[in-house]
């Protein structure tokens, strides 16, 4: 395998424009690639838009990087967004049945932690990139955990992101056929909503003072550990509410999507093309062996196979939970508890997996 190079001539008009032009054709480059995204009904339009568009400028020679400041803020917007969604019934249902939450997530990742090996050592991608691209967690998650464990995290986001909207496609396709009627489409939340200073400013507080401690305390992918730990120990310890505006959300989003699209180049999207088919491969074979836990499940514990095989798709988690309600008639409650259990044990044993397997795959 020949690992892309950053050295390749190409193509880069945009190394002759100005900065403040270059970040003008980002946003609008960002703003209808969102609408349109939105338009088709697919997830994550704020952050797979400004990421699209960010491929398009970074191929073409943009000289632009997100200051620090706002890539870390970005990463602390994600670590609040995680624990926001982590409420007390939704560790009670885990903790109720943890054996049957442990034994079926552990399936799920030893099945894709299998198939980014077999990508790895079949030298399609380098290292431990296809298993952490592989990885079923929240996909904005494995990115940054990528980056912070020396992955290549763009490869790393074509492989997740891939997966976001083909796992996102077909659980639509599923809900609908299995519950006529069902649109993904639910009511939009107001932009610009009345902001809490209760809620808003400890939000605020939390996203500062938690990058500043995970870089102080050395965590791997600091500004978000750090602020998804002490966000955590202030919602449990001490009752803190959240508030994430839409607007805020998407920036966070963007910010993510623009610092992952601006470090492609020529030869990385040249790698990634002639990567697509065994990827699309591997999410395949991995969607069928999840539907086949899911109705493993649906026998097990009795309940409808709708629920049961969204609550193991492969993620992305928030995609999930979108289908979920729209879809009505499932137990929101379980998906969301499998679908954290999987994101949590991915988050602490991915790394040592992705460890263990790269000392066994060719650079």
């Amino acid at each position: 395998m020949v690992t892309p190079t950053e050295s390749q001539p190409g193509w880069e008009p945009l190394a002759a424009f100005p900065k403040l032009a270059q970040w003008a054709l980002l946003l609008a480059l960002s703003g209808a690639f969102y609408f349109f995204i939105e338009w088709i009904q697919m997830p994550a339009a704020g952050l797979i838009g400004p990421m699209i568009a960010g491929v398009i400028a970074g191929t073409h020679g943009a000289t632009i990087r997100i200051p620090l400041p706002v890539f870390a803020a970005s990463q602390g917007v994600i670590g609040i967004l995680i624990a926001a969604t982590i409420e007390p019934q939704i560790l009670g249902t885990i903790a109720a049945d943890w054996p049957l939450f442990l034994a079926f997530t552990m399936a799920t990742l030893a099945a894709s932690t299998y198939l980014g090996w077999q990508i790895s050592r079949w030298r399609i991608l380098p290292g431990s990139t296809a298993i952490w691209g592989s990885s079923p967690g929240a996909a904005s998650v494995m990115v940054i955990m990528a980056d912070a464990f020396g992955a290549d995290f763009r490869l790393v986001a074509f492989m997740q992101y891939l997966r976001v909207m083909l796992v996102a496609a077909v659980a639509a396709v599923t809900a609908a056929f299995i519950v006529p009627g069902a649109s993904v489409t639910i009511a939009e939340p107001e932009f610009f909503p009345r902001l809490d200073p209760f809620s808003f400013g400890p939000t605020l507080m939390l996203i500062a003072a938690g990058a500043f401690f995970g870089k102080l305390l050395r965590l791997p992918s600091p500004y978000f550990m750090g602020v998804l730990i002490l966000s955590l120990v202030a919602h449990f310890g001490a009752g803190v509410d959240f508030q994430l505006p839409p607007w805020l959300l998407l920036a966070g989003y963007a910010g993510i999507g623009w610092s992952i699209g601006l470090n492609f180049t020529r030869p990385i999207v040249r790698h990634a093309a002639r990567a697509l088919p065994q990827v699309v491969g591997s999410i395949v074979l991995l969607l069928c062996f999840c539907a086949g836990i899911g109705f493993l499940l649906s026998q097990t514990l009795g309940i409808d196979f709708l629920t049961a095989y969204l609550a193991t798709s492969p993620g992305g988690m928030d995609s999930i939970a979108i289908i979920a309600a729209a879809a009505g008639n499932v137990d929101m409650s379980f998906i969301l508890a499998m679908q954290m259990a999987r994101f949590f044990i991915v988050m602490i044993f991915g790394p040592m997996i992705a460890r263990f397997l790269a000392k066994t795959t060719p650079e």
